[in-house]
């Protein structure tokens, strides 16, 4: 399970005391970005990694890509200028020479896919980064990176960053099947949906779905308090009944065990938080409970997806099952 840093809002001391006990119990992946908190999220982190010494015994994630600088677009997107003037600034803010996984942080829809392979293949080699991996992507653009980074020998993206739970399932349309085509782990954030698979949201209240920050319009454009999440939060609520454990640790633990699954971002804002969250990674699940969980979150069909079914691909065979080569 990967720490994440983005709800960074609290003072320093507690940070700290919460990074500690992530550490103390056994974590060691850490994802920031250098726009949390304005670039705090990235300083508090860089001090108590130094204080720990634990440089080492971790692996460190930061992102790039949206713009650093209010009014000046050099100062964004995944151009070449902007992704180093990023990552050096967050190596300074780090306290470390190197990043182990440096995402690109989103689709800037103009920079060349050759120009950011470029990029960081030059900072793979340069020891300034050891991995890379993109986040907030079109699944095209994911393929195409990756076949050009396999046909001109240079380093290809090792994972993905996505929005992922059981309200989102969106990437296992394209997103998924590239993953596992070139052998890509993927990380989901928000695998809690912003906190609306906690249970503390009940659709009866309308208070409850009338304030907060998952009510009224948001920058990805969508609301939680949707018609099609309503029932998904029932079947959650149900599940979550028969097992005797929190919302949170069920939907947690949903998204852990899916395929291709790596880690997820957890967000926490204290300890209890963060031990609520970890304890997700001992629930096993039945095959009746998952069933009733895929059931009620499964994304609505989309063409041209219904006609790659197998009855239509039966079809395609004049009747046969063909399965295709394995070796």
């Amino acid at each position: 399970m990967t720490f994440g840093t983005q709800r960074w809002g609290i003072g320093e001391e507690d940070a700290r005391k919460i990074f500690a006990r992530y550490l103390e119990v056994g974590g060691n992946f850490i994802d920031t970005a250098d726009i949390y908190a304005g670039g705090q999220s990235e300083a508090m982190l860089g001090k108590f990694i130094t204080e720990s010494h634990v440089r080492d015994g971790i692996v460190l994630a930061t992102k790039a890509g949206f713009n650093r600088q209010p009014g000046n677009p050099t100062a964004s997107g995944n151009g070449a200028k902007n992704i180093r003037a990023s990552l050096e600034t967050s190596l300074r803010r780090l306290q470390t020479d190197y990043i182990d996984l440096f995402w690109l942080h989103v689709w800037d829809k103009v920079t060349p896919a050759e120009e950011v392979l470029q990029t960081m293949n030059a900072l793979v080699q340069e020891g300034k980064i050891r991995y890379y991996g993109l986040s907030n992507v079109p699944a095209w653009y994911v393929a195409k990176m990756a076949t050009l980074a396999a046909v001109h020998g240079m380093a290809a993206p090792i994972g993905l960053q996505l929005e992922y739970s059981l309200t989102e399932r969106a990437i296992e349309r394209e997103h998924c099947p590239v993953a596992a085509e070139f052998g890509l782990g993927i990380l989901p954030w928000s695998p809690l949906a912003g906190g609306f698979l906690t249970g503390k949201y009940r659709r009866e209240d309308p208070k409850a779905t009338s304030e907060g920050r998952l009510s009224g319009s948001n920058p990805l454009g969508d609301s939680k308090f949707s018609d099609r999440n309503w029932p998904i939060l029932d079947s959650l609520r149900s599940v979550a009944e028969d097992m005797g454990r929190p919302m949170a640790q069920v939907a947690l633990a949903w998204a852990s065990a899916q395929p291709l699954i790596a880690s997820v971002v957890i967000g926490v804002s204290s300890i209890r938080q963060l031990e609520d969250n970890l304890a997700s990674l001992d629930i096993r699940m039945d095959a009746e409970q998952r069933d009733a969980l895929d059931r009620a979150s499964a994304p609505e069909p989309a063409y041209p997806y219904p006609i790659f079914s197998e009855t239509i691909n039966r079809f395609v065979f004049g009747g046969v099952d063909v399965q295709g080569w394995r070796g």
